[in-house]
C-alpha cells in the first residue's frame, strides 16, 4: 500500500448503515479501497464529495469519529507464474500457509478483452462426462452455468471436470463455501497430483458475504494473465453465483436502493455481464472458459438470477436425481451448449451429431411411454424396449459419475442402440449405421 504520508485521511463519518459509510471526502476514486476504524472498505458510490464505502467486515463497532485511511487504487492481484497450485482469500493474500507470491501488481475488476481481438469459439473442452461432452459440448471461450439445487453435488461435478478438462490452468472461485467444500477441492486437488495447474480463491461460510464479490474479480484477473500474457488455455470454475447475487442484494439493500425483481439490485444483468464476458478465445490460442454454478431455490428459473444468467451465457447444465437410477444426471431435455456445432463433427467424430440426436430422441420416447404408463394405457413393444433403453442411457451416459472419452461415449451409445433397437428404428444415415453398426456385433 502507498505510503501513510500521502494517504488521505478523515475522521468525520456523515452517516452509518450495516453495511456502509459515508463521508465527505476529495480526490477519490471509484473502487478505491480504504479502511475503516481498521476495517477495509471499498469506494461504491459518489456524488459530489460526498463519498460512499462499503465495509466488507460490517460497521459494527464503527464510531462516527472513525479514522478512515484511503489507500489511493483499487483492489489489486500479483500475478505470476508463482499463483499457480495455491489458495487465496478474496483479497488475494494466501492462505495455504505458503509465501506470498512474487509479481506485477494488476487491478481487478478490468473491462474484458477488446472484441476485435475476440475470435470465434471453436475448440473443444472435453470434461470426461458424458452428459455434457456427447449432448452438451463445451467449447473454449464459452461460458455457461450449471443449473442445480441446493441439495445436488454440484461442487464435487466442479471438483471431477477441474480434474478432467484438458487446459493448461484451472481458476476456482468459490463463494460461500462450507468448510466442507472448501476441503473437498483441497482434498481432491492434492490427492489427484494436480495442485500445478489449480488456482483458488475461497470465501467461505464463516468470512463476511461481502468479501464475495471480490471473489470473480479476483479470479478473472489470474485468468487474464494466463490467457493473455501467457497464451494459455484457461478454465474458470465459480461457484455459487447464488450467493454472489445475495451478497449484491445485501450491499444493495443496506444503501437503500429500491430493489427490483425477487428483492435484487437494478443492476444484476450488468453484475453479472461484467463477469461472464470475460470468456475469450483469443487469435493465439489463449483462451478463458467459464463454467459457473447457479443454485436454484426450489427449481425455480424464473428467479432473476438464473434468468439474467440464461439471457448472459450460450446455454446451460441442468442437474437432477433420475428417478428411475436414482443417479444425479445432466438432465437432456433442459440441457443446452449453443456453440456445440462449432466443434461437433469437427473436432470429433463424423457420427457424434447424429447419436447424440437419436439418443435423446429415443430417451424422449421412454419419457411418453412412462407417461402412458402413468395414465393406465397398453405399452407397446417399442414402448418396452424404450424404457429398458432409458435405465441404461441414463447410468451410462447421462450420469455425472461416468468419466469417458468422446470415442467411448459414442461406442457406449451405439450399443445401446444395437441392444434395444433395429438399425431402421435409429433414423441415423445408412452409411454411418454400416460403418458403427457392426463394430458392436
Amino acid at each position: 500500500m502507498a505510503n501513510r504520508a500521502f494517504q488521505k485521511i478523515y475522521t468525520k463519518l456523515d452517516s452509518i448503515t450495516k453495511a456502509t459509510i459515508s463521508l465527505r471526502a476529495e480526490g477519490v476514486s471509484n473502487d478505491e479501497l480504504a479502511s475503516v476504524a481498521g476495517k477495509l472498505a471499498q469506494v461504491v458510490k459518489m456524488k459530489g464529495n460526498s463519498v460512499t464505502l462499503q465495509v466488507f467486515g460490517g460497521t459494527e463497532g464503527i464510531p462516527t469519529n472513525a479514522e478512515v485511511v484511503f489507500y489511493g487504487a483499487p483492489p489489486t492481484l500479483k500475478v505470476s507464474d508463482q499463483l499457480a497450485g495455491r489458495f487465496f482469500n478474496a483479497y488475494g493474500e494466501p492462505i495455504d500457509n505458503g509465501p506470498e507470491v512474487e509479481g506485477e501488481e494488476r487491478e481487478i475488476g478490468g473491462p474484458s478483452v477488446n472484441p476485435y481481438k475476440r475470435q470465434q469459439p471453436s475448440h473443444l473442452i472435453p470434461t470426461g462426462i458424458a452428459g455434457i461432452d456427447l449432448n452438451n459440448t463445451i467449447v473454449s471461450g464459452q461460458k455457461i452455468p450449471f443449473f442445480a439445487d441446493p441439495d445436488q453435488p454440484y461442487n464435487q461435478v466442479m471438483a471431477d471436470v477441474a480434474l478432467r478438462a484438458d487446459v493448461d490452468k484451472i481458476i476456482l472461485g468459490g463463494m460461500g463455501l462450507s468448510n466442507d467444500d472448501y476441503l473437498l477441492f483441497k482434498q481432491e486437488f492434492e490427492d489427484a497430483g494436480a495442485l500445478d495447474k489449480i488456482i483458488c480463491f475461497i470465501n467461505t461460510t464463516d468470512q463476511p458475504p461481502i468479501e464475495r464479490l471480490l471473489i470473480p474479480d479476483m479470479a478473472l484477473t489470474a485468468a487474464e494473465y494466463f490467457a493473455v500474457d501467457k497464451h494459455q488455455k484457461v478454465l474458470v470454475l465459480l461457484t455459487d453465483m447464488t450467493l454472489y447475487a445475495d451478497a449484491l442484494s445485501i450491499v444493495s439493500n443496506r444503501m437503500d436502493q429500491i430493489p427490483s425483481k425477487d428483492s435484487m439490485p437494478g443492476s444484476l444483468y450488468s453484475d453479472l455481464a461484467k463477469i461472464y464476458e470475460k470468456a475469450v478465445q483469443l487469435p493465439d490460442d489463449g483462451s478463458i472458459t467459464i463454467i459457473a454454478v447457479t443454485t436454484l431455490n426450489e427449481g425455480d428459473i424464473t428467479h432473476a438470477i438464473p434468468d439474467n444468467t440464461g439471457y448472459i451465457t450460450e446455454g446451460q447444465l441442468f442437474l437432477r436425481t433420475d428417478s428411475d437410477t436414482g443417479k444425479v444426471i445432466v438432465d437432456p431435455f433442459r440441457s443446452l451448449s449453443r456453440l456445440k456445432q462449432n466443434v461437433i463433427g469437427k473436432e470429433t467424430r463424423e457420427d457424434h451429431s447424429q447419436v447424440m440426436n437419436t439418443g435423446v430422441r429415443l430417451y424422449a420416447d421412454a419419457a411418453n411411454a412412462k407417461t402412458k404408463l402413468e395414465n393406465g394405457f397398453d405399452l407397446s413393444d417399442y414402448d418396452l424396449r424404450c424404457l429398458d433403453y432409458a435405465k441404461e442411457y441414463s447410468s451410462k451416459l447421462l450420469s455425472i459419475d461416468v468419466n469417458i472419452k468422446i470415442d467411448e461415449m459414442l461406442d457406449t451409445a451405439w450399443g445401446l442402440f444395437s441392444k434395444y433397437f433395429k438399425p431402421e428404428e435409429l433414423g441415423i444415415k445408412q452409411n454411418l449405421v454400416d460403418k458403427y453398426w457392426k463394430k458392436q456385433q
